[in-house]
């Protein structure tokens, strides 16, 4: 069974919950969380990290929306049945690529036709303009 370590650095200007989020996302694609591991209630993970309840459960809600986690009554939140870890690494991915793009100043648009670039093999840029 694994267990769910995370860190919180408030230097990096990426939301707490974020950082939970994707914490969860690279522990489960690199197979340190599988099927059926259970993480710790929103309570427990919040002391542990010194964060208000409602930012973990915010983590939890979209971990839950993604996929990733169900939550049961009695079983509490475990990684869900079913989620692959190449899937949740390229979800992870993904969610990289629009957090980049949209730092550098890109539209979404933009970030889309990057991406379809990349899908069709076109040529590296340094540098996309943003829209």
């Amino acid at each position: 069974m694994g267990e769910l370590r995370v860190e919180i650095d408030l230097r990096t200007g990426l939301a707490p919950y974020e950082q939970i989020r994707s914490q969860v996302v690279a522990h489960v694609a690199a197979g340190r969380l599988r099927v059926g591991d259970r993480l710790p209630t929103i309570r427990a993970l919040a002391t542990d990290l010194g964060l208000a309840p409602g930012t973990v459960a915010r983590a939890y809600r979209e971990l839950e929306a993604a996929g990733v986690v169900t939550t049961r009554r009695r079983a509490g939140t475990v990684v869900a049945d079913g989620v692959s870890p190449t899937d949740v690494a390229a979800r992870h991915a993904a969610h990289e690529l629009v957090r980049a793009g949209r730092e550098a100043g890109l539209s979404d648009d933009a970030i889309v036709d990057v991406l379809r670039g990349a899908l069709l093999g076109e040529p590296r840029t340094d540098r996309a303009a943003p829209h």
